[in-house]
């Protein structure tokens, strides 16, 4: 389970944008629980949209009146500007593009979008609806019915499921579904919407979706909106608990320097898949940077020399690097050549993120008292770019603290056989300066390249 968080989001309908907030599901006493900025009056609960990052972020400095105020991490959001309330190319989703997107090709985007425009409509109505369980009518049949349709489900399995003669047809299937229902679920929801941003907002302030840009960010600044779970203010219904969900949403990356839409990185990946040489993230106390990897015999090779790891800023200076004549231990690689030539960017996928620092502040807040925060699970990652790095830098420290007989070893091991187990205070205090003394061993074998 991710740390509590607040995230900014855009919602098109009708022509019309409008920003809001979303806090992702954080655990509390065995439950999930999620919200959108909103407020209930009687038995309608709303969520609050507006026009621009600026009005939302006016709104956030001024009012307490809403559903989010008691989310853990509130005072940091509510002391944020426009910049950090934009929000990237994953969290934005066009209700009106729905149709357009279904009677594309199956690619990789396509899946991927209409997958994530459906899985924040699921929330939406989770957390909008009202209705007791033993009230017999519910707020959002259409949305529940789109849900359960198995065509519907076939998106959270990705662009596989539409390959072949086979897959064509259950992406008709989806079309089909989506045209008997998808205007009973926009109808159900847009009754939902407060498009005066609690009062603060007209509609004539809305430009057009076509015509709509956002507010130029103040700065660079990236500031992380996340601290310890509380529960939400009793009574309030634009907080749900949290069910199993249709895949497609990117988790945000609180320390990434690295913004692509879903499309970028899933064109991109086919170029660097069919070369074997993959792009990857690391994210140190030194800062982010991205680098190259492939397997030779099942062993990671890196794009470095004599045991050091090259990372670059951003995927434009690693790209410069690579069309250039640098000897590095790829250079002998069979497909190097076309790395060197290609025009793709190495847009790392998510699976190839590796934020160390995250863990380590994680496990510190847990250490802290803040249980509930982070399960055995959330190792896997991390590690598994970990043993990558040290493997090729020889780091024979980060071996031994990583060995099944060592804290942190058994702490891997237990996530593979239960993910979902909770860390405990104790858990964290013994991992905690482990994984530190890993990301610091990880940390020294990076060099940090113009």
């Amino acid at each position: 389970m991710a740390r509590p968080s607040i995230v900014p989001i855009a919602l098109t309908l009708d022509d019309r944008t409008g920003y809001t907030l979303w806090a992702p599901p954080w655990e509390e006493d065995g439950e999930e629980w999620q919200a959108f900025l909103g407020t209930t009056e009687g038995d309608t609960a709303t969520v609050h949209l507006f026009p621009t990052p600026a009005k939302l972020a006016a709104f956030c400095r001024s009012s307490t009146d809403h559903d989010l105020a008691d989310h853990p991490v509130w005072p940091v959001v509510s002391g944020l500007g426009a910049a950090d309330l934009t929000p990237d190319e994953d969290h934005r989703f066009d209700l009106d593009g729905v149709y357009d997107i279904a009677a594309e090709d199956p690619d990789r985007w396509a899946v991927e979008e209409l997958a994530a425009t459906v899985d924040i409509v699921s929330r939406l109505a989770e957390c909008l609806d009202t209705t007791d369980e033993d009230d017999d009518e519910e707020q959002f049949e259409a949305t529940a019915e789109l849900v359960a349709k198995p065509e519907i489900g076939s998106l959270g399995l990705g662009v596989e499921a539409f390959a072949g003669r086979s897959g064509e047809d259950a992406w008709i299937g989806v079309g089909s579904v989506l045209d008997d229902l998808w205007e009973d679920v926009v109808e159900e929801l847009s009754e939902h919407f407060d498009w005066t941003g609690g009062g603060t907002a007209t509609l004539e302030e809305y430009p057009s979706a076509s015509e709509a840009t956002d507010e130029e960010p103040a700065d660079d600044e990236d500031t992380d909106a996340e601290g310890d779970v509380r529960r939400p203010a009793a009574g309030s219904t634009a907080a749900a608990p949290a069910e199993a969900t249709t895949a497609g949403v990117s988790t945000i990356r609180g320390n990434s320097r690295i913004t692509a839409t879903p499309a970028a990185v899933a064109a991109a990946q086919e170029f660097w898949e069919a070369v074997g040489i993959l792009p990857v993230e690391v994210v140190v106390p030194e800062g982010s940077g991205v680098t190259l990897r492939c397997y030779v015999e099942d062993v990671a090779r890196f794009l470095g020399r004599d045991g050091e790891i090259f990372v670059f800023d951003s995927p434009t200076d690693l790209a410069r690097f690579c069309a250039g004549t640098e000897p590095h231990d790829l250079s002998e690689i069979a497909s190097w050549p076309e790395v060197a030539d290609t025009d793709t960017m190495p847009l790392p996928a998510d699976q190839d993120r590796y934020d160390l620092t995250e863990l380590s502040e994680a496990l510190a807040q847990v250490a802290d008292g803040a249980t509930g925060l982070v399960t055995y699970g959330t190792l896997a990652q991390p590690v598994e770019g970990v043993r990558d790095l040290a493997e090729y830098a020889g780091l024979t420290r980060v071996e031994e603290l990583l060995a099944p007989t060592a804290p942190l070893g058994r702490a891997v091991a237990r996530a593979d056989r239960e993910p979902d187990a909770t860390l405990t205070a104790a858990d964290a205090a013994q991992l905690h300066p482990a994984w530190d003394e890993v990301v610091a061993a990880v940390n020294g074998a990076l060099v940090f390249r113009d």
